[in-house]
């Protein structure tokens, strides 16, 4: 079967994709790991439009619904990973089609494929970290601060992601240490001006992680003076990893245009790429503010883009359409 759209992601942006697609009796394909994307580890979401507090997993649980609820036009495969998508039967003016590969060994064709496969957070990669993702390990300041408040927590990371999680954390958190590996902060300076001056906050240089304590909840995190070389432990209930994220872009390299951070580049207007007929939305893509709301709003975007290429592309050259797939 030839679909109309393949959607690749389970989480807001890919959701936003399916259920505009669906209401535009576009017959769609969404394939993912799992639904709910980076938020469905947080307990306590509270930015969530509509819903003052939603647990990651129960936000999750209603995008799955959604999405389920267009059986007649959106066919699901969760519990796949994609691994590769190609051109398939290009005509001579670079119209394509597309092919996509699970790592099942699956494949499926489509006439436009949408990208909404998000980010993974980079890691600290230390013990401790893993187990209490969820726990007190935190990934989104603008999420998850309110949860802290008069806790002391860290923050790690002296960028711009690390500086503007500490902004985010001043208002609730009791004290705040910022903790980098390198000799200076490399944030803006006037927000380093900004931080520096709040007596809440307590920067550390020099200094590498290296586990996180606690059992249920996190309780400390270890840390290494590397001009010292001595060891401590700072007392803490709460743990922001603020060193960057990974783009799941990985799929689509060579085939579009995907920027120095990995991200892929998108017209902001209507979510195209830079190869006709491949679609972008959320996290994946070079949007600065990775968040929820603005993910389905892109997704949205996307797929009322790949509905009016569709309708372009069969004005074009409706023979063509019949010839090469007698529709």
């Amino acid at each position: 079967m030839l679909y109309d759209v393949i959607i690749i992601g389970g989480g807001p942006a890919a959701v936003g994709v399916a259920v505009y697609a669906a209401r535009k009796k576009l017959t769609s394909l969404l394939i993912t790991e799992t639904f709910g994307g980076q938020s469905i580890v947080s307990d306590d979401i509270q930015n969530w439009i509509g819903e003052p507090h939603i647990a990651g997993w129960e936000l999750a649980q209603k995008l799955e619904k959604h999405a389920r609820d267009y059986p007649d036009v959106l066919t699901i495969k969760d519990g796949e990973r994609i691994v590769a998508v190609q051109e398939i039967a290009c005509s001579q003016d670079r119209i394509c089609d597309f092919e996509v590969a699970t790592e099942k060994g699956e494949k499926y064709q489509s006439k436009t494929v949408i990208v909404a496969s998000g980010a993974r957070r980079r890691k600290l990669g230390i013990p401790g970290e893993n187990e209490l993702n969820g726990k007190g390990v935190a990934y989104c300041s603008t999420c998850d601060a309110p949860l802290f408040k008069d806790k002391t927590v860290a923050v790690v990371g002296g960028g711009n992601a690390g500086l503007e999680a500490v902004i985010d954390l001043i208002p609730y958190a009791s004290k705040i240490y910022l903790v980098e590996y390198g000799e200076t902060l490399k944030g803006d300076a006037v927000t380093q001006a900004e931080i520096k001056k709040n007596p809440k906050v307590e920067i550390l240089l020099n200094t590498q992680t290296v586990a996180v304590l606690g059992d249920k909840f996190v309780q400390g995190l270890k840390c290494l003076d590397r001009k010292t070389n001595k060891e401590k432990t700072l007392d803490v209930g709460g743990l922001f990893v603020e060193i960057g994220s990974v783009p799941n872009s990985e799929i689509v390299k060579g085939l579009v245009e995907i920027d120095k951070f990995g991200q892929i580049v998108t017209d902001a207007k209507y979510a195209t790429t830079s190869h006709a007929g491949i679609f972008a939305a959320g996290d994946v893509t070079d949007d600065p503010f990775k968040q929820n709301n603005i993910s389905v709003g892109d997704g949205v975007r996307a797929a009322l883009s790949a509905y009016d290429y569709l309708l372009k592309r069969q004005k074009m050259s409706p023979a063509a359409e019949t010839a090469r797939h007698g529709d």
